[in-house]
């Protein structure tokens, strides 16, 4: 985990980052500070549940080989780009690095897919595919579907699944704002959306708002990054306000979003 937070250091200016974070970790709360006994059970048998499962230590092997590999890709960014390395040429270790999300958050993904059971699964923004894999763990009948701007990572993300042997992942390469308004056309309901690709508040935005119409009673967003910029951090104020939504979890570099009438439109900070 120091390694992750010295990476995210790096993205951002750093006093202002670590300043966020302080506040967040002052701010944040536990299961003390949840009054609705839905989110209470939620906090302690998904976010802060530590059990291992045995498919965490396929897909880190997968990282590992990846953090080893010195072979140079061509980077297309279509999203912020990197605040760490702004050349278009970068080792696959360095990418596995810097872009990946650590374990702690992929194996958060895998909870939330494992807890909530959705049918299928729309990512948006593949990388290497380690979040993929995760996402697809849980249940190797329910489909995953994910998106990848870049070719070239594309490309290192199908060898990791086929590697792992997951045939429940469909991995399309194309820009978002191409790929989104075509397959929300042909879909009826979004059950389970991580938005992890393009880190701008105005594509956040739209994303959301193309995907939201899509949006069930039980539906789940996830959200990487939420406080990654200023411009990130206000994306997400401005989506907590959408009368859709009920109740949000802000676990500081990710955001949960729930749809369920059952709850009371409430906003947390929790600690994770």
């Amino acid at each position: 985990m120091i390694l992750y937070y010295y990476v995210y250091f790096c993205r951002v200016s750093k006093l202002n980052f670590l300043l966020k974070y302080v506040k967040y970790r002052f701010k944040s709360g536990n299961e003390h500070n949840i009054h609705s006994p839905y989110l209470f059970r939620f906090y302690l048998d998904v976010i802060t549940d530590e059990n291992p499962f045995y498919i965490y230590n396929d897909i880190e092997s997968i990282r590992s080989k990846l953090l080893m590999t010195d072979m140079e890709i061509t980077i297309e960014d279509h999203g912020a780009g990197s605040k760490v390395n702004s050349s278009n040429k970068r080792k696959i270790k360095d990418v596995a690095k810097n872009t990946v999300k650590a374990p702690k958050y992929g194996q958060l993904l895998f909870r939330l897919v494992n807890h909530f059971k959705p049918n299928s699964i729309l990512e948006l923004g593949t990388s290497l595919g380690i979040s993929t894999l995760y996402l697809a763990g849980s249940n190797k009948k329910m489909k995953v579907t994910t998106v990848e701007g870049c070719p070239s990572t594309s490309k290192v993300a199908q060898i990791n699944f086929d590697k792992i042997g997951f045939e429940n992942i469909e991995l399309i390469n194309d820009n978002f704002d191409h790929f989104l308004p075509n397959y929300l056309s042909k879909t009826n309901q979004l059950d389970f959306v991580f938005f992890d690709g393009n880190h701008q508040k105005e594509a956040t935005i739209n994303y959301f708002n193309w995907c939201v119409e899509k949006a069930h009673n039980k539906t789940i967003f996830v959200f990487d990054d939420i406080h990654w910029s200023e411009g990130m951090t206000a994306a997400w104020e401005e989506i907590k306000m959408h009368p859709k939504i009920t109740s949000t979890v802000d676990l500081f570099f990710v955001g949960i979003v729930f749809f369920n009438s059952d709850l009371s439109k409430e906003d947390f900070v929790l600690r994770f």
